[in-house]
Formats: C-alpha cells, structure tokens, sequence
C-alpha cells in the first residue's frame, strides 16, 4: 500500500511541479450542433512559431471534456517569451483563429474564441479537471 501511495503522490508532484509556466494564454473551443472545429491550424501556427523564433517545446496543455460535444481549452505557456514574442504570438493566434473562425460552415459548426487580453495563471489551473499536456498527433 505504501509504495502505491509513494508512486501516485510521485506522479503528481512530478506532473504539477513539472509545467514550467506560470501564464497561459487560452484558447478555448465550442460546439453548436456537430462538434468542435480541429484544432490543427492553431498548432500548426504554434509550431512554425517555434521554429521562426528558435523556442524548444513550448508547453502546450489540454482541457477537454468541458461538453457534451468535445469542448476543450488549449493552454499556451507564454513565459519563456520575451515582450516581442508574446506580442507576435499573439497576433498569430488572434489571426488563425479568426481565418478559422471566418470559414467555418454556417451554424453546423463550432467556434474558436481566443481574447488575447486574458491571461490564466498556474494557480487557476491547478484546480482544472482534466487537464493534461497536449501531445502532438504528427505523422
């Protein structure tokens, strides 16, 4: 018994004390009727940032089950930018979202709403349920 207890209180402290940021930027998916848009375009804009600006592994963290049809929340670490960065980030997120958003296919389909001027703490996400670290589906 006591080596379980040792194992999962090790498996959270390691989870939790493992997220090096302590601000998010949020970036939250909504259905109407068939599901949530992919979000694919935003991370793919979060990758080509990566590469354009030399940042290694951005963290990226996952909220889903906030519905009944997929709704989720993507959470992107800003701390490791500076002032320019974060700026240029946001502009990028600010513009796929609203492209995204711009050819989505009449009410069947969800939204992406990202407000650049809200900004989530470590603390506030510390009691989220179901909050994991994004994992890339590359091919």
């Amino acid at each position: 018994m006591k080596k379980v207890l040792l194992t999962i209180s090790t498996f959270c402290f390691a989870f939790f004390f493992s997220q090096k940021s302590q601000n998010y930027l949020e970036i939250s998916y909504s259905s109407v009727c068939c599901g949530t848009p992919s979000e694919e375009p935003v991370i793919s804009s979060l990758r080509q940032f990566e590469k354009k600006n030399k940042i290694k592994g951005m963290e990226i963290l996952i909220q889903s089950g906030l519905g009944r049809e997929g709704e989720f929340n993507l959470y992107v670490g800003t701390d490791k930018l500076n002032a320019k960065q974060k700026k240029q980030l946001i502009q990028n997120l600010s513009a796929v979202t609203a492209l995204q958003n711009g050819k989505r296919k009449g009410n069947s389909s969800g939204f992406v709403n990202f407000d650049p001027t809200v900004t989530v703490s470590q603390p506030d996400l510390m009691n989220a349920r179901n909050l994991t670290i994004y994992k890339n589906k590359e091919k």
